[in-house]
């Protein structure tokens, strides 16, 4: 049986693939994936409305799968690039296709990231 910190870490893991595991929010993270992009511009690039979009964009959110910057009325939104480097060097590290820890010049996941605490399980 795995030990309760590597079990909180698998844990983690999942949430943020569940998170991931949805065809709306891979429709949104893709709008955002380039360049940061208004709620009104995602709107218009998915064609996804009100309140979905909301409510899509709350749970990626939640996940830190996004960053969000308020200006003025509007609120924008684009991708956390180190948060996907690092959820793809922990399925890497899975997979057997990465080294653990990933090499320095790699971004990585914020110190509090499940997929980053769990690639480092592997040691």
């Amino acid at each position: 049986m795995a030990d309760s910190s590597v079990s909180e870490e698998l844990d983690a893991l999942a949430e943020v693939l569940r998170a991931l595991a949805h065809p709306v929010r891979l429709q949104i993270l893709h709008a955002i994936c380039e360049r940061e992009l208004s709620v009104g511009e995602i709107e218009d690039a998915t064609g996804i409305g009100q309140p979905g979009l909301s409510q899509q964009l709350s749970i990626l959110r939640k996940a830190d799968l996004v960053l969000s910057q308020r200006s003025g009325k509007q609120v924008f939104y684009q991708v956390d690039p180190e948060r996907m480097s690092g959820i793809g060097h922990a399925l890497a590290v899975m997979g057997g296709k990465a080294e653990v820890p990933p090499p320095q010049d790699a971004p990585v996941l914020a110190p509090d990231s499940g997929a980053a605490r769990f690639a480092r399980v592997f040691r």
